[in-house]
Protein backbone atom coordinates (compact mmCIF):
# COMPACT_ATOMS: atom_id res chain seq x y z
CA UNK A 1 0.00 0.00 0.00
CA UNK A 2 2.87 2.34 0.47
CA UNK A 3 4.09 2.12 -3.11
CA UNK A 4 0.82 2.58 -4.20
CA UNK A 5 0.14 5.94 -2.20
CA UNK A 6 3.93 6.71 -3.38
CA UNK A 7 3.64 6.24 -6.77
CA UNK A 8 0.43 7.78 -6.98
CA UNK A 9 1.56 10.58 -5.29
CA UNK A 10 4.21 10.74 -8.21
CA UNK A 11 2.44 10.03 -11.20
CA UNK A 12 -0.34 13.25 -10.17
CA UNK A 13 2.92 15.18 -10.01
CA UNK A 14 3.94 14.49 -13.32
CA UNK A 15 1.31 14.26 -15.35
CA UNK A 16 -1.52 16.49 -13.97
CA UNK A 17 -1.27 20.24 -13.67
CA UNK A 18 -1.58 19.61 -10.04
CA UNK A 19 -0.81 17.10 -7.40
CA UNK A 20 -3.76 15.09 -6.14
CA UNK A 21 -5.41 17.33 -2.53
CA UNK A 22 -5.50 16.72 0.10
CA UNK A 23 -9.17 16.60 1.64
CA UNK A 24 -8.87 19.94 3.22
CA UNK A 25 -7.54 22.03 0.48
CA UNK A 26 -9.77 24.27 -1.49
CA UNK A 27 -10.06 23.86 -5.23
CA UNK A 28 -11.79 25.55 -7.88
CA UNK A 29 -11.56 22.95 -10.34
CA UNK A 30 -9.12 20.27 -11.20
CA UNK A 31 -7.13 21.72 -14.14
CA UNK A 32 -5.97 24.84 -13.07
CA UNK A 33 -2.41 25.92 -11.71
CA UNK A 34 -2.28 26.46 -7.74
CA UNK A 35 -2.52 30.27 -8.27
CA UNK A 36 -6.42 29.35 -9.18
CA UNK A 37 -6.78 25.69 -7.42
CA UNK A 38 -6.25 28.37 -3.95
CA UNK A 39 -9.19 30.52 -3.14
CA UNK A 40 -9.31 34.05 -3.25
CA UNK A 41 -11.42 35.25 -0.88
CA UNK A 42 -12.79 32.64 2.39
CA UNK A 43 -15.81 34.75 3.37
CA UNK A 44 -13.84 37.75 4.54
CA UNK A 45 -10.56 36.40 4.46
CA UNK A 46 -8.31 37.45 1.89
CA UNK A 47 -5.80 34.66 0.60
CA UNK A 48 -2.78 36.59 -0.40
CA UNK A 49 -0.94 33.55 -1.55
CA UNK A 50 -3.42 34.04 -5.13
CA UNK A 51 -2.43 37.23 -5.38
CA UNK A 52 1.23 35.92 -4.78
CA UNK A 53 1.30 33.25 -7.62
CA UNK A 54 -0.40 35.07 -10.37
CA UNK A 55 1.73 38.13 -10.13
CA UNK A 56 5.03 36.06 -9.80
CA UNK A 57 4.43 32.97 -11.13
CA UNK A 58 4.31 29.36 -8.95
CA UNK A 59 7.75 29.23 -8.60
CA UNK A 60 9.18 32.75 -8.55
CA UNK A 61 6.01 32.82 -5.25
CA UNK A 62 7.60 30.26 -3.46
CA UNK A 63 10.82 31.56 -3.63
CA UNK A 64 9.73 34.50 -2.27
CA UNK A 65 7.82 33.18 0.45
CA UNK A 66 11.21 32.15 1.53
CA UNK A 67 12.83 35.47 2.07
CA UNK A 68 12.98 38.53 4.55
CA UNK A 69 11.09 41.20 4.12
CA UNK A 70 13.77 43.48 3.30
CA UNK A 71 15.27 41.24 0.33
CA UNK A 72 11.58 40.86 -0.48
CA UNK A 73 11.19 44.47 -1.00
CA UNK A 74 14.59 45.02 -2.88
CA UNK A 75 13.62 42.06 -5.16
CA UNK A 76 9.91 43.61 -5.73
CA UNK A 77 11.69 46.86 -6.53
CA UNK A 78 13.59 45.18 -9.31
CA UNK A 79 10.45 43.73 -10.70
CA UNK A 80 8.53 47.39 -10.55
CA UNK A 81 10.71 48.80 -12.99
CA UNK A 82 10.48 46.25 -15.03
CA UNK A 83 6.77 46.33 -15.61
CA UNK A 84 6.87 49.82 -16.01
CA UNK A 85 7.42 49.55 -20.09
CA UNK A 86 7.14 53.65 -20.46
CA UNK A 87 9.14 54.75 -17.31
CA UNK A 88 6.99 57.02 -16.21
CA UNK A 89 7.31 55.96 -12.88
CA UNK A 90 3.64 54.32 -12.11
CA UNK A 91 2.26 51.09 -13.10
CA UNK A 92 -0.97 51.57 -14.84
CA UNK A 93 -3.55 48.51 -15.82
CA UNK A 94 -2.24 47.41 -19.30
CA UNK A 95 1.54 47.71 -18.00
CA UNK A 96 0.40 45.08 -14.79
CA UNK A 97 -1.90 42.64 -17.28
CA UNK A 98 0.66 42.41 -19.29
CA UNK A 99 3.46 41.56 -16.27
CA UNK A 100 1.01 38.66 -14.88
CA UNK A 101 0.12 37.24 -18.53
CA UNK A 102 3.67 36.92 -19.29
CA UNK A 103 4.48 35.49 -15.78
CA UNK A 104 1.95 32.56 -16.48
CA UNK A 105 2.96 31.86 -19.86
CA UNK A 106 6.52 31.86 -18.53
CA UNK A 107 5.31 29.38 -15.96
CA UNK A 108 3.94 27.37 -18.72
CA UNK A 109 6.64 27.29 -21.25
CA UNK A 110 9.00 26.52 -18.55
CA UNK A 111 7.03 23.80 -17.57
CA UNK A 112 6.26 22.29 -21.16
CA UNK A 113 10.29 22.41 -21.54
CA UNK A 114 10.90 20.52 -18.68
CA UNK A 115 9.00 17.67 -19.32
CA UNK A 116 8.95 17.52 -23.22
CA UNK A 117 12.59 16.70 -22.21
CA UNK A 118 11.75 14.22 -19.92
CA UNK A 119 10.21 12.30 -22.33
CA UNK A 120 11.78 13.35 -25.67
CA UNK A 121 15.41 13.27 -24.64
CA UNK A 122 16.13 13.57 -28.57
CA UNK A 123 13.76 16.50 -29.21
CA UNK A 124 12.21 14.64 -32.33
CA UNK A 125 9.86 16.53 -33.67
CA UNK A 126 6.54 14.67 -31.91
CA UNK A 127 6.24 12.28 -28.74
CA UNK A 128 4.75 9.59 -29.77
CA UNK A 129 1.38 7.83 -27.60
CA UNK A 130 2.69 4.26 -26.75
CA UNK A 131 6.24 6.04 -26.30
CA UNK A 132 4.75 8.29 -23.04
CA UNK A 133 2.21 5.63 -22.06
CA UNK A 134 5.34 3.21 -21.30
CA UNK A 135 7.25 5.73 -20.08
CA UNK A 136 4.49 7.28 -17.48
CA UNK A 137 2.65 3.81 -17.09
CA UNK A 138 5.03 0.97 -17.85
CA UNK A 139 4.71 0.21 -14.16
CA UNK A 140 1.67 -0.88 -14.16
CA UNK A 141 2.22 -4.05 -15.95
CA UNK A 142 3.86 -5.53 -13.10
CA UNK A 143 0.91 -4.48 -10.84
CA UNK A 144 -2.14 -6.82 -9.37
CA UNK A 145 -5.71 -5.87 -10.58
CA UNK A 146 -6.92 -4.43 -6.88
CA UNK A 147 -3.79 -2.22 -7.12
CA UNK A 148 -4.52 -0.70 -10.37
CA UNK A 149 -8.27 0.07 -9.32
CA UNK A 150 -6.92 1.04 -5.84
CA UNK A 151 -8.41 4.76 -5.33
CA UNK A 152 -7.01 7.34 -3.65
CA UNK A 153 -8.97 10.86 -3.75
CA UNK A 154 -11.37 9.06 -6.19
CA UNK A 155 -8.28 8.44 -8.60
CA UNK A 156 -7.04 5.41 -9.85
CA UNK A 157 -4.49 4.52 -11.84
CA UNK A 158 -7.04 2.59 -14.37
CA UNK A 159 -8.83 6.08 -14.41
CA UNK A 160 -5.63 8.29 -14.92
CA UNK A 161 -4.45 6.41 -17.85
CA UNK A 162 -7.95 6.51 -19.12
CA UNK A 163 -8.36 10.21 -18.52
CA UNK A 164 -4.65 10.74 -20.12
CA UNK A 165 -5.88 8.69 -23.20
CA UNK A 166 -8.89 10.92 -23.80
CA UNK A 167 -7.19 13.66 -23.41
CA UNK A 168 -4.47 13.31 -25.28
CA UNK A 169 -6.86 11.92 -28.46
CA UNK A 170 -8.38 15.67 -28.27
CA UNK A 171 -4.78 17.33 -27.97
CA UNK A 172 -3.46 15.48 -31.12
CA UNK A 173 -5.28 17.90 -33.89
CA UNK A 174 -3.99 16.12 -36.67
CA UNK A 175 -4.88 12.65 -35.49
CA UNK A 176 -1.05 10.68 -36.10
CA UNK A 177 -1.44 9.37 -32.53
CA UNK A 178 1.34 11.57 -31.42
CA UNK A 179 1.88 15.14 -29.72
CA UNK A 180 4.19 18.16 -31.71
CA UNK A 181 5.05 20.59 -29.15
CA UNK A 182 2.15 22.65 -29.59
CA UNK A 183 0.19 19.84 -29.17
CA UNK A 184 1.85 18.80 -26.31
CA UNK A 185 1.07 21.77 -23.95
CA UNK A 186 -2.30 21.67 -24.89
CA UNK A 187 -2.29 17.87 -23.22
CA UNK A 188 -0.46 19.18 -20.04
CA UNK A 189 -2.52 22.90 -19.45
CA UNK A 190 -5.64 21.97 -21.77
CA UNK A 191 -7.26 25.10 -19.45
CA UNK A 192 -5.00 27.56 -22.12
CA UNK A 193 -6.35 25.83 -25.09
CA UNK A 194 -9.52 26.52 -26.59
CA UNK A 195 -9.70 23.46 -28.14
CA UNK A 196 -9.24 21.78 -25.03
CA UNK A 197 -12.45 23.40 -23.38
CA UNK A 198 -15.13 20.98 -23.70
CA UNK A 199 -12.43 18.29 -22.35
CA UNK A 200 -11.47 20.48 -19.00
CA UNK A 201 -15.52 20.24 -18.55
CA UNK A 202 -15.92 16.73 -18.97
CA UNK A 203 -13.13 15.86 -16.45
CA UNK A 204 -14.18 18.81 -13.72
CA UNK A 205 -17.72 16.80 -13.91
CA UNK A 206 -16.71 13.68 -13.69
CA UNK A 207 -14.27 14.57 -10.91
CA UNK A 208 -17.40 17.13 -8.70
CA UNK A 209 -20.27 14.37 -10.05
CA UNK A 210 -19.74 11.69 -7.18
CA UNK A 211 -22.80 9.63 -7.71
CA UNK A 212 -22.65 10.08 -11.82
CA UNK A 213 -26.07 11.12 -12.50
CA UNK A 214 -24.71 13.92 -15.14
CA UNK A 215 -24.95 17.12 -12.82
CA UNK A 216 -23.54 19.37 -9.57
CA UNK A 217 -25.72 19.34 -6.31
CA UNK A 218 -25.17 21.59 -4.21
CA UNK A 219 -23.80 19.07 -1.67
CA UNK A 220 -21.19 18.04 -4.40
CA UNK A 221 -20.66 21.64 -5.19
CA UNK A 222 -19.34 22.42 -1.80
CA UNK A 223 -18.16 19.04 -1.50
CA UNK A 224 -15.50 20.70 -3.98
CA UNK A 225 -14.71 23.98 -2.60
CA UNK A 226 -14.64 22.90 1.64
CA UNK A 227 -14.73 19.22 3.32
CA UNK A 228 -15.54 19.57 7.11
CA UNK A 229 -13.10 17.75 9.10
CA UNK A 230 -15.47 15.66 10.98
CA UNK A 231 -19.38 15.52 10.47
CA UNK A 232 -20.78 17.78 13.52
CA UNK A 233 -18.29 20.58 12.07
CA UNK A 234 -19.92 23.82 11.27
CA UNK A 235 -20.04 25.33 8.16
CA UNK A 236 -17.64 28.19 7.75
CA UNK A 237 -19.42 31.33 6.88
CA UNK A 238 -18.21 31.39 3.63
CA UNK A 239 -18.94 28.00 2.90
CA UNK A 240 -22.72 29.12 3.29
CA UNK A 241 -22.56 31.97 1.57
CA UNK A 242 -21.19 29.49 -1.41
CA UNK A 243 -24.50 27.48 -0.84
CA UNK A 244 -26.32 30.95 -1.89
CA UNK A 245 -24.22 32.00 -4.48
CA UNK A 246 -24.90 28.46 -5.82
CA UNK A 247 -28.78 29.01 -6.13
CA UNK A 248 -28.95 32.68 -7.04
CA UNK A 249 -25.49 32.97 -9.14
CA UNK A 250 -24.39 29.10 -10.58
CA UNK A 251 -27.40 27.62 -10.92
CA UNK A 252 -29.64 29.18 -13.86
CA UNK A 253 -32.35 27.45 -13.98
CA UNK A 254 -33.04 27.31 -10.35
CA UNK A 255 -33.44 23.35 -10.39
CA UNK A 256 -30.84 22.41 -7.74
CA UNK A 257 -28.49 21.18 -9.61
CA UNK A 258 -25.82 22.64 -12.22
CA UNK A 259 -26.09 21.43 -15.53
CA UNK A 260 -23.57 20.54 -18.16
CA UNK A 261 -24.04 24.28 -19.61
CA UNK A 262 -24.21 25.80 -16.14
CA UNK A 263 -21.28 24.03 -14.94
CA UNK A 264 -19.60 25.43 -18.09
CA UNK A 265 -20.40 28.70 -17.28
CA UNK A 266 -18.22 28.38 -13.74
CA UNK A 267 -15.43 26.38 -15.08
CA UNK A 268 -14.96 27.91 -18.30
CA UNK A 269 -16.76 31.16 -17.95
CA UNK A 270 -16.93 33.54 -21.76
CA UNK A 271 -15.14 36.58 -22.12
CA UNK A 272 -13.36 36.41 -18.66
CA UNK A 273 -10.15 37.57 -18.44
CA UNK A 274 -7.83 36.38 -15.27
CA UNK A 275 -5.16 39.00 -15.88
CA UNK A 276 -7.22 41.91 -16.48
CA UNK A 277 -9.28 40.74 -13.08
CA UNK A 278 -6.69 39.95 -11.45
CA UNK A 279 -4.57 43.03 -12.26
CA UNK A 280 -7.52 45.48 -10.89
CA UNK A 281 -7.68 43.59 -7.64
CA UNK A 282 -4.13 44.52 -7.04
CA UNK A 283 -4.36 47.78 -7.99
CA UNK A 284 -7.83 48.20 -5.93
CA UNK A 285 -5.67 46.72 -2.96
CA UNK A 286 -2.58 48.81 -3.36
CA UNK A 287 -3.80 52.29 -4.97
CA UNK A 288 -3.77 54.89 -2.07
CA UNK A 289 -4.40 57.69 -3.77
CA UNK A 290 -7.31 56.80 -5.97
CA UNK A 291 -5.62 57.37 -9.55
CA UNK A 292 -5.83 53.86 -10.24
CA UNK A 293 -2.04 53.90 -11.37
CA UNK A 294 0.31 52.42 -8.57
CA UNK A 295 3.79 54.14 -7.92
CA UNK A 296 6.38 52.08 -6.54
CA UNK A 297 5.85 53.02 -3.09
CA UNK A 298 2.48 51.83 -3.42
CA UNK A 299 3.99 48.59 -4.12
CA UNK A 300 6.11 48.25 -1.57
CA UNK A 301 4.13 49.39 0.92
CA UNK A 302 1.90 46.63 0.36
CA UNK A 303 4.81 43.60 -0.59
CA UNK A 304 3.19 41.33 1.65
CA UNK A 305 0.20 41.10 -1.17
CA UNK A 306 2.35 41.13 -4.22
CA UNK A 307 5.37 38.75 -2.62
CA UNK A 308 4.43 38.03 0.65
CA UNK A 309 6.89 36.71 3.00
CA UNK A 310 5.69 34.24 5.33
CA UNK A 311 9.06 31.93 6.16
CA UNK A 312 11.23 34.44 7.32
CA UNK A 313 12.94 31.95 10.04
CA UNK A 314 13.21 29.15 7.35
CA UNK A 315 16.79 29.75 7.05
CA UNK A 316 18.84 31.08 3.73
CA UNK A 317 16.96 32.60 0.82
CA UNK A 318 17.00 30.08 -2.38
CA UNK A 319 19.58 31.32 -5.25
CA UNK A 320 19.23 34.61 -6.55
CA UNK A 321 17.69 34.88 -10.12
CA UNK A 322 20.14 36.84 -12.72
CA UNK A 323 17.45 39.78 -12.86
CA UNK A 324 18.13 40.15 -8.93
Amino acid sequence: MLRLNCLLLLLCAIIYVNAVPKPDELKQHPHEHDSANVKHFDGDTHNTQYDHEAFLGEDEAKEFDQLPPEESKRRLGVIVDRIDDNKDGLVDLSELKRWIEYTKRRYIDEDVARIWKQHNPNNNDTIDWESYRKNVYGFMEGMTKEELEHEENGISYQGMLKKDRRRWGVADQNLDDALTKEEFTAFLHPEEHKTMQDIVLMETLEDIDKNKDGKVSVDEYIGDLYRASEPSEVEPEWVVSERESFSKFRDLDGDGFLNREEVRAWVVPKDFDHAESESKHLIFEADQDGDEKLTKDEILDKYDIFVGSQATDFGEALARHDEF
